[in-house]
C-alpha cells in the first residue's frame, strides 16, 4: 500500500509539471543590437558597431578595438593583451589595410578635416588621435575614448579604416604622428 500511495504521488506530481509553463530561453531582446547592426539603445538612440581583431607582426592575437556610434559620436573601446609594458601611442588609421611587418599599408592618422596630431595641439587633433593606452605588467592594457570629429560613414568609408597600436608613447604634440614609434599591432574596422 505504501509502494502504490508513493507510486501515485509521483505520477501526479509529473502530469502536474506538464501543464507548467516553459522555461524555455526568452526572446532577443530588440533594443539590444548585435555587433555591426544598426539597433536602438533603449532609449531611442541609435547604435551601430565595427570591430578590429589587432595582430601583431607575426600574426598573434594582440586585442580587439570597438567603434560604437551613439547619437552621432564615435566611441572607441581597447582592449589589448600579450603587449609590452608601458605607455603607446594608438590611433586610428585612415586605410583598412594591416600588412605585417610594419603595418605601413594603414597610412596615416585618421584625418579626414586636415588637421594638426595631438590631444594637446591647440590647432589638433586628428579625428584617430587618442590618449596613450597603458599596458600593465601582465601585457595588458585597456582604454575607452570618444573619437572627436569623427563619424561611423567615415570609419568605415570605401578604403576603410585600421586600429594601430605604437611601441613607443604619444607625445601629443609632433605633427604628424607624436612620435610614437614602430607600429607593433594593427586591426582593420569589419562590421558583422
Amino acid at each position: 500500500m505504501n509502494k502504490l500511495y508513493l507510486m501515485t504521488v509521483a505520477i501526479s506530481a509529473v502530469l502536474a509539471g506538464c501543464d507548467a509553463p516553459e522555461t524555455s530561453t526568452q526572446a532577443p531582446d530588440p533594443t539590444v543590437s548585435k555587433e555591426g547592426e544598426a539597433g536602438s539603445g533603449g532609449d531611442g538612440t541609435t547604435v551601430e558597431s565595427a570591430a578590429a581583431i589587432l595582430r601583431t607582426a607575426g600574426g598573434e592575437l594582440a586585442g580587439q578595438a570597438t567603434a560604437t556610434m551613439v547619437d552621432g559620436r564615435v566611441k572607441l573601446a581597447l582592449q589589448v593583451e600579450g603587449l609590452p609594458p608601458g605607455q603607446h601611442g594608438v590611433h586610428v588609421h585612415m586605410t583598412g589595410k594591416c600588412d605585417a611587418p610594419k603595418f605601413e599599408s594603414a597610412g596615416g592618422h585618421w584625418n579626414p578635416t586636415d588637421a594638426k596630431h595631438g590631444l594637446e595641439d591647440p590647432a589638433g587633433q586628428h579625428a584617430g588621435d587618442m590618449p596613450n593606452l597603458v599596458v600593465g605588467e601582465d601585457g595588458r592594457g585597456t582604454l575607452s575614448y570618444e573619437l572627436q570629429g569623427a563619424t561611423f560613414e567615415g570609419l568605415l568609408d570605401s578604403d576603410g579604416s585600421a586600429m594601430v597600436i605604437h611601441a613607443s608613447v604619444d607625445d601629443q604634440k609632433t605633427d604628424p604622428s607624436g612620435n610614437s614609434g614602430d607600429r607593433i599591432a594593427c586591426g582593420i574596422f569589419k562590421t558583422g
